[in-house]
């Protein structure tokens, strides 16, 4: 038995690109909060979509499965195309799309133009994760990489804090479309900024052959990623929902709760990444996080009798179960095979989109029927699930490392 082989990426080391900066990690950041603002806006906005587009929480929890359903098909092309033109010009192109879709949202008239524009929105899902993972390969030294791979995935809980709080507050006081359509504008600002900013891509090449179906520590990661992706999915679309009609708060103090997982979220990441850094390390901590993701669900159910816990639930969700995502990305980079960092990406990414797109339809059946601690139970198997999986992995990891080291 062999280890796997680690990755081999042009870096700022060997001339594959610039020492990051300031500047570069801030644009990354930002595109990933822009890949999916969609998603917490959608979910933060739920009581007032609910209410003016007449969908009721199944239909909301659809619009989630049809965008994470398009990113999770798109995710293995997307990938590829990013390590066949580069990620600059594929950072740009996402932050566009990505402003076309909140644009479209904002001005859905109905259920069915709604699902449209979320559609389109999971083509900067798609990209987002390899054109991130694979600018970072380019301009990062490997020191490095796992602090900075955290600051950019603090990013999508950046984008939740933003549609929890001063989003959600400007729906307040201008409705919901007017705040959809702020973001919008704000992504075409991004777009702007990152074709000013990042360093030009090299000449288009040609990738490695095609791998469409993951293999190894990628699927593992990607099936692990699926469980997780499960689980977070329904916490992001239904928490401020829940809020509203189980809870029986206002819009704006249940779109707050969207906020607190994202600031979380935020310190999560960056500091569990910076803990991935250490390869032994990242092995053991997406089992440890599962184990405190299921916690964080239990925590919601608890809170359907003791409301105060709810805050402690969305705080534990951000701390584990999301950050847990951003440690899978670490791992991606890690053991991504040479030359395919892209593609690798977007297979653990499509595995944890496919969960988004399967998990809030069912917790959305339990919801419609206001049965939300059953909801949050199912939301805790997943977790454990995904600790199955993790701890599975990094036993046979360790086993191999210790046939590989003892020769």
């Amino acid at each position: 038995m062999t280890a796997e082989p680690r990755n081999v990426e042009p870096t700022a080391a060997d001339g594959g690109g610039p020492r990051s900066d300031g500047a570069m990690t801030a644009l990354l950041t930002g595109a990933m909060a822009f890949s999916m603002m969609q998603l917490f806006l959608l979910g933060a906005l739920g009581p007032r979509l609910v209410r003016d587009l007449d969908v009721s929480p199944t239909v909301l929890g659809l619009t989630t499965t049809v965008g994470f359903g398009a990113a999770a098909v798109l995710s293995p092309l997307g990938g590829r195309v990013v390590d066949r033109v580069g990620p600059r010009r594929c950072l740009v192109a996402l932050l566009a799309v990505a402003a076309g879709a909140l644009a479209l949202i904002g001005s859905a008239p109905g259920a069915g133009f709604l699902l449209a524009a979320v559609a389109l929105g999971g083509l900067p899902q798609a990209l987002a994760n390899p054109a991130t993972n694979k600018a970072i390969l380019a301009a990062v030294p490997a020191e490095r990489r796992g602090a900075v791979t955290g600051m950019k995935q603090s990013g999508v809980q950046l984008g939740a804090f933003a549609a929890g709080l001063p989003l959600t507050a400007l729906a307040g006081l201008a409705g919901w479309r007017a705040a959809v359509w702020t973001a919008a504008a704000a992504a075409v600002g991004a777009a702007v900024w990152a074709a000013r900013t990042l360093p030009a891509d090299p000449a288009p090449k040609s990738p490695p052959p095609a791998v469409w179906r993951p293999r190894g520590t990628i699927a593992w990661l990607a099936v692990f990623s699926l469980l997780l992706g499960c689980g977070i999915a329904s916490v992001n679309t239904y928490l401020s929902l829940y809020g509203a009609e189980r809870l029986g708060w206002g819009p704006t103090a249940a779109g707050a709760l969207v906020a607190v997982l994202g600031v979380a979220g935020i310190a999560g990441r960056v500091g569990w990444s910076k803990v991935a850094g250490d390869p032994d390390r990242a092995r053991r901590l997406p089992a440890a996080l599962s184990a405190g993701a299921v916690a964080a669900a239990l925590l919601l159910a608890a809170s359907s009798y003791a409301h105060p816990l709810v805050w402690l639930a969305a705080v534990a969700v951000g701390v584990f179960a999301v950050s847990a995502n951003a440690v899978s990305m670490v791992l991606v980079m890690q053991r991504a095979a040479p030359g395919r960092a892209g593609q690798d990406s977007a297979l653990v990414s499509a595995g944890f989109f496919a969960g988004f797109a399967v998990g809030p339809p069912l917790f959305g059946v339990l919801a419609s029927s206001g049965r939300y601690g059953a909801g949050w139970l199912v939301v805790a198997g997943e977790f454990a699930a995904a600790g199955t999986v993790a701890l599975t992995w990094a036993v046979r990891e360790r086993g191999a490392v210790r046939v590989v080291g003892g020769g």
